[in-house]
């Protein structure tokens, strides 16, 4: 069991809760009940996701479908509109990964990646002061992410997904980028007041 080699891991209800190296971010493993005519598990359950410190009004639920090689991001919200994301993937397979953009945080400028599939239905919590992107690596992958404020295009951020001094790890060098993700800044020249 998982709990028992991980200390940060703690056994609640319907699921273990990881703690990840960066501050506030959580991955979560469901328990499965698999029988002969499928499998079940909690996706959500308010009560049970408050007790890990999960005490978020999710408001909207975004599905997104995606071929092989797609990354999405680096993305956040600012202003009125910040958003915290539980992600998961119910086809397929990604690396989700996240970037600390809190100004004030002692991993500033850090990144963690966890690898989500239909598989292994991990999720993943992303509180308000992260960056947020993913890269499929199966050959198509569906990603749900449940958030606790409306999407706002006008406050959406980014910055480019092979920012040198963020170093992250990608599967591959070629991915497939919107024109907008093509187009973002690099971290260094994100204003101050688009950080948390």
């Amino acid at each position: 069991m998982l709990c028992s080699i991980v200390p940060q891991c703690e056994k609640i209800m319907t699921m273990k809760a990881i703690k990840g190296k960066l501050n506030g971010i959580i991955l979560i493993e469901p328990d499965v009940y698999p029988n002969n005519r499928g499998f079940f598990l909690e996706s959500y359950n308010k009560k049970t996701y408050e007790q890990i410190g999960i005490n978020h009004k999710f408001v909207q639920d975004n599905h997104s479908a995606s071929t092989k090689g797609t990354l999405r991001g680096m993305h956040w919200q600012v202003n009125y509109a910040v958003q915290a994301k539980l992600v998961r993937v119910i086809f397929g397979k990604v690396l989700d990964v996240v970037v600390d953009i809190r100004k004030s945080s002692p991993t500033f400028g850090l990144w963690e990646g966890f690898q989500l599939s239909a598989e292994n239905k991990k999720q993943l919590f992303v509180p308000v002061g992260f960056a947020h992107s993913y890269f499929v690596i199966s050959d198509y992958a569906e990603f749900l992410y449940k958030c606790d404020n409306y999407y706002s295009p006008k406050d959406e951020r980014g910055f480019i997904w092979n920012d040198p001094d963020i170093g992250i790890k990608w599967p591959e060098n070629n991915p497939v980028l919107s024109e907008k993700d093509l187009k973002l800044p690099s971290f260094k020249d994100i204003p101050e007041k688009d950080l948390f």
